[in-house]
């Protein structure tokens, strides 16, 4: 269909590929963690959002422009990098609420805010453009009729596994949350410990 080989063994690879853990699981567990499922969700959806953007500026040849152009790869690598090093170093700076409901130790973001955290931090990876770019032209036949058609197709069944996934982190985090209550200088540290992360995370993208 549409030039598509091997559906099962890429639906596969994606669902191996996305249980990975990176920034992204990082951010819909934090948020899930602090404000419930609902805020979960909406940052899950916004990630979901930041692959549709790669998926469809691979579709479209923008990511092969990327990957030829070193000058505007490095650009966008240390936005992203820089992003996350924000996130971090502000999680590292906020205190912990006195009452923590839920298990929350992190003051409450509105919606709209949660998911364009999710969006910017899919979006200002580039090697999630070029894992698109080397990825899932392996399953389209080099005589499919419609190659941009078929390519979106796979990315939204990649995307679709991924927020199956990212929920599923959402739902066991916020089961995890009800059993646990956390103090208010155990819930200062476990921001510091993931705001740290994030900031690895933050230096990892730029130095690779």
């Amino acid at each position: 269909m549409f030039g598509i080989h091997d559906l099962a063994l890429f639906m596969v690879s994606g669902l191996l590929l996305n249980i990975m853990p990176g920034p992204d699981s990082l951010l819909v567990m934090l948020r899930s963690g602090s404000q419930g499922w609902r805020a979960g969700s909406v940052a899950t959806l916004g990630i979901g959002t930041g692959v549709m953007v790669h998926v469809l500026a691979a579709a479209l040849g923008l990511s092969a422009l990327l990957s030829a152009s070193a000058e505007l790869f490095v650009i966008i690598k240390l936005a992203g990098a820089l992003y996350l090093i924000y996130l971090g170093i502000s999680l590292f700076r906020q205190q912990a609420p006195s009452s923590v409901e839920r298990g929350a130790t992190l003051p409450v973001l509105s919606y709209g805010r949660i998911y364009w955290q999710g969006v910017l931090t899919n979006v200002l990876n580039p090697k999630v453009a070029l894992f698109f770019l080397a990825f899932v032209p392996q399953f389209i036949a080099p005589d499919a009729p419609d190659k941009a058609l078929a390519f979106i197709l796979l990315g939204c069944i990649f995307n679709l596994g991924g927020i199956i996934w990212c929920h599923l982190l959402v739902f066991t985090t916020v089961y995890a949350s009800h059993k646990v209550r956390l103090s208010r200088r155990v819930g200062r540290w476990l921001n510091r410990t993931i705001g740290a992360l994030f900031v690895a995370l933050g230096i990892r993208l730029a130095s690779n």
